[in-house]
């Protein structure tokens, strides 16, 4: 499977100080960081603000989606649905710009400075693979042969993404080309995801823009099976039923506003899960604002770090959960603001003079938690429709509704995120 290089190099910083002063002395490049055996410099551009801005567009669609089914457990990946409507939004003009860069909260208006980012972006992402942590990624152009797609709009995906394009025959046999999209989504995702798209789904699409992320990372110090046991969980019903927990520690831990974190580092240390507990009391569809969020993901790897402050731990205890979602975002995009994008007064002129609006947008994850480490996976569809159509301490318990995130520690970037309401796995999205 291809690496999506939406995590393609930047070149090295450019040499400054003293060979401007004219020393006759070059500075030692840093060295580089490897990665699948391409050497990977710092980016010129900071991809932060990026992963700040999935972050809190992931929490956006969690907090509405929660509100429509708070009893369910919920699951997806802020990092692929922002890709693949980022790739859309490259396309995007006017008041359709506007709204979904407001919706996906995006750093940057357009242009090369929104290119630059999302390639830094890319680039810190492509970072994360290594020998105990395995990420990979790929984004994809599908296009009906017979549509016109604007060559800079590729150009800019292809800078940004690192997306190539393919033909499918979407207007002439959407069921065929469903299950040319679904094929490549499975083999991205390592089977994890075998059909995200239903047959009939594509009907009238012209165009289709894909993600999809892969993720199998080993935790740096696992969990012994041994000390797995059944404990009590309240769903946010109030019902008492039985999950398997986990038990270790002890781990970097900090409050923030009621909220108590957990940080659960996988081998290399820089991927992590942080389990968030929320304030005790009313359970409902409590979520941390986006603040909230990126002080404690800015604190607790800092714990302990050199110059850092002193390492807070605690004893944990976390239900394995076993998770998978897919659903139609469309309601909840248009609920967050993005309803022109759905509609005749869309304008996605960057992509192609005959695109219209976008007609779907189909989500899938999957999340295992176990004593070895975590697997997931994620995919998304965005579809365009042509003009013609459209220790000290008790440990920290998580025993009540709480959320997941993994996260990468030097970007801030929210690779998956998850809502557990129910470990036991039975209560799904209606």
């Amino acid at each position: 499977m291809r690496m999506k290089n939406e995590l393609r190099a930047v070149l090295a910083l450019a040499l400054a100080g003293c060979a401007l002063a004219g020393c006759g002395t070059t500075p030692p490049q840093p060295p580089p960081v490897m990665a699948r055996g391409v050497a990977l410099r710092e980016p010129l551009v900071s991809p932060r603000p990026y992963g700040a801005a999935d972050a809190a567009f992931g929490l956006g669609v969690l907090g509405a989606w929660c509100r429509a089914d708070p009893q369910a457990n919920l699951m997806l990946s802020p990092s692929s649905l922002a890709s693949g409507l980022g790739m859309t939004y490259l396309g995007a003009r006017g008041d359709t710009a506007r709204a979904m860069a407001g919706v996906l909260h995006l750093p940057a208006a357009g242009g090369q400075a929104l290119e630059a980012g999302l390639q830094a972006r890319s680039a810190a992402l492509r970072g994360l693979d290594g020998p105990r942590v395995t990420v990979d990624a790929a984004d994809q152009v599908w296009a009906d042969p017979s549509l016109t797609t604007s060559r800079s709009y590729l150009d800019s995906v292809a800078t940004g993404y690192d997306a190539g394009v393919a033909q499918a025959p979407l207007l002439r046999s959407p069921d065929q080309a469903t299950q040319e999209i679904d094929r490549a989504i499975a083999a991205a995702t390592h089977g994890l995801i075998p059909q995200l798209l239903a047959p009939g789904s594509l009907q009238g699409i012209g165009w289709v823009l894909t993600d999809a992320l892969y993720l199998k990372a080993a935790w740096a110090t696992p969990f012994q099976a041994s000390r797995t046991g059944p404990g009590s969980f309240t769903t946010t019903p109030g019902q008492q039923i039985s999950a398997q927990f986990m038990n270790g520690g002890p781990y970097a831990a900090a409050s923030a506003d009621g909220w108590t974190a957990v940080w659960l580092p996988y081998g290399g240390g820089r991927l992590a899960m942080m389990a968030l507990l929320p304030p005790a009391g009313p359970g409902g569809c409590a979520l941390p604002t986006a603040a909230q969020l990126g002080t404690l993901t800015t604190t607790l790897p800092a714990h302990g770090a050199a110059g850092g402050p002193p390492p807070l731990t605690r004893d944990i205890s976390l239900p394995k959960v076993n998770l998978q979602d897919k659903i139609s975002m469309k309601d909840l995009l248009t609920g967050l603001g993005m309803g022109i994008a759905f509609t005749g007064a869309a304008d996605f002129g960057g992509l192609s003079p005959q695109a219209c609006c976008i007609g779907l947008v189909e989500h899938a994850a999957t999340l295992q938690v176990g004593e070895q480490g975590t697997v997931a996976s994620a995919a998304t569809a965005v579809g365009v429709v042509p003009t013609a159509a459209q220790a000290g301490p008790p440990p920290v318990t998580f025993d009540r509704p709480y959320l997941m995130v993994v996260t990468d520690r030097t970007t801030r970037e929210p690779l998956f995120m998850a809502r557990v309401a129910d470990p036991s796995g039975e209560r799904q999205p209606q």
